[in-house]
């Protein structure tokens, strides 16, 4: 008897001071950014005037091949089918999936490259649409990662870290920066599936996670079909009113829970069945074009309507903006052109390359672009190799994270910038290289956030997007 009443006595314990935990734990969270101004409660302010608000991150999953997009390489024509010399691939860890090949041949691109805009920046002949502003825009041919697979780089990029379970961008920036609105999140996530290859690599909803941090910092996504978002919609036979009577009777029982238990999660939950009360009336006009000019509509292109295409989402994002949502990002799959690249590529940049520069446009036009920083780009590039066999009008490029392009505009970044330089292989970077670490320093930095005075302590360690090792703004492309 006396052995059951330890246990009951030590249950009941935990019990009793599982609020006292969860305080100290959440005190820890916020005390651990005393560098800051950052997340002390009552407080909004930055550690330096921000140039940016809002941030859309256009995410390319897959790796689009830096070789027939940005990174133009003239003389590999006279390189075709030569193997790629070892001194310039130096030992480089390769994928299972040509690691195993006996020949590397070069495949040069089968686009053309023109100049364009002021800057003379080359644009292949894939995106006509996005070289026509590319002065407005800062093409970063330079960005590297070590990550070599889809998952681990994906992460990384998304969440600073190989390993899942860290917080994604757009959560740090709910997290550290606050809602500007009252009626959506301050992160949504819209997905879209290329025209280029069926399916792609899968994206897990830990991409837009909270981590570690409150799940209230999580990425709300939206889906094409149905409901934008599940369970938003009332019932049959539940009014309006009694949903809002049944929302104040929770509300009062997660109350008496807060008191007894002191968990942080359960004001999470009741700010969550609020947002979702409130958004019930937001969400229809949100997702509604009625009010669009028929010249808006047309310059997105004509997949425009369409739910669930990029087109649609790149408008989406727009009236997500005009709301003051904090992060937008959307993921476009189907960039993972092992092989019949020049079939599949095309179609990819078809499907993007209007709407993202309608998206710049508009933004621009309605003077949002000036406080709202758009970024473009995938988790790593691709080959200057082939992957598998090589003919004059067909090939296939393995991952490749030691170079790849992107590009950023809007707030704080100066236009008709191409920074950065690789090797007439588009290998090996040979001027200012810059870190996956880094393009998230920047971001932060257009933010007005010191990325490494942005730090949460968790597990003993004081966590930061960007990592533990070096990392800064990239200067060179800043307004």
């Amino acid at each position: 008897m006396e052995d059951l009443y330890g246990k009951l006595m030590r249950r009941r314990f935990l019990q009793s001071t599982t609020g006292g935990l969860g305080y100290a734990a959440l005190a820890g969270l916020e005390a651990s950014n005393n560098n800051a101004s950052l997340n002390i409660p009552g407080t909004k302010s930055t550690h330096h005037p921000a140039k940016a608000k809002r941030v859309i991150y256009l995410f390319m999953s897959g790796g689009p091949s830096q070789l027939d997009t940005f990174d133009y390489k003239p003389k590999m024509k006279d390189w075709f089918d030569k193997d790629l010399p070892e001194s310039v691939r130096n030992g480089q860890r390769l994928t299972g999936m040509t690691s195993g090949q006996k020949r590397f041949p070069i495949a040069p691109s089968l686009f053309d490259f023109k100049q364009h805009g002021q800057s003379g920046a080359y644009v292949s002949s894939l995106l006509p649409h996005t070289a026509k502003m590319v002065d407005d825009i800062s093409i970063v041919k330079s960005v590297w990662t070590e990550a070599i697979n889809h998952d681990p780089a994906i992460t990384y990029i998304q969440t600073g870290s190989q390993i899942p379970g860290r917080p994604s961008l757009g959560s740090w920036l709910s997290y550290g920066l606050g809602s500007m609105n009252k009626n959506l999140p301050e992160f949504m996530v819209l997905t879209s599936n290329g025209s280029g290859r069926t399916g792609g690599q899968p994206l897990y909803e830990r991409l837009w996670g909270s981590g570690f941090l409150a799940s209230k910092h999580s990425g709300v996504s939206l889906r094409s079909q149905g409901d934008p978002v599940l369970y938003l919609s009332n019932p049959k036979g539940v009014t309006s009113q009694l949903r809002r009577k049944m929302l104040d009777r929770l509300e009062s029982m997660n109350h008496d829970v807060k008191q007894r238990y002191h968990d942080p999660e359960t004001d999470t939950r009741i700010a969550q069945y609020e947002m979702a009360y409130r958004m019930q009336t937001s969400m229809p006009e949100l997702v509604s074009f009625k009010n669009e000019s028929k010249s808006v509509l047309d310059s997105y292109g004509p997949d425009v309507q369409k739910p669930g295409t990029f087109a649609y989402n790149c408008l989406l994002a727009r009236k997500m903006i005009e709301q003051d949502v904090r992060c937008v990002q959307l993921f476009h799959r189907g960039w993972d052109q092992h092989n019949v690249l020049p079939d599949h590529l095309p179609k990819q940049c078809k499907d993007v390359d209007q709407a993202s520069w309608a998206l710049i446009q508009d933004l621009k036009q309605r003077g949002l672009l000036e406080d709202t920083l758009v970024v473009w780009g995938g988790e790593f590039g691709r080959t200057i190799y082939s992957q598998g066999t090589l003919t004059e009008t067909n090939y296939g490029r393995d991952h490749h994270p030691r170079c790849f392009s992107m590009w950023m505009a809007g707030a704080g970044i100066k236009g008709g910038v191409v920074h950065g330089e690789t090797d007439d292989f588009s290998y090996n970077i040979t001027k200012d290289p810059e870190h996956i670490h880094d393009l998230n320093a920047t971001i932060l930095h257009l933010l007005g956030i010191e990325h490494e005075r942005f730090t949460v302590k968790h597990q003993g360690l004081d966590v930061r997007l960007t990592g533990v090792d070096k990392a800064r703004p990239i200067k060179n492309i800043l307004a």
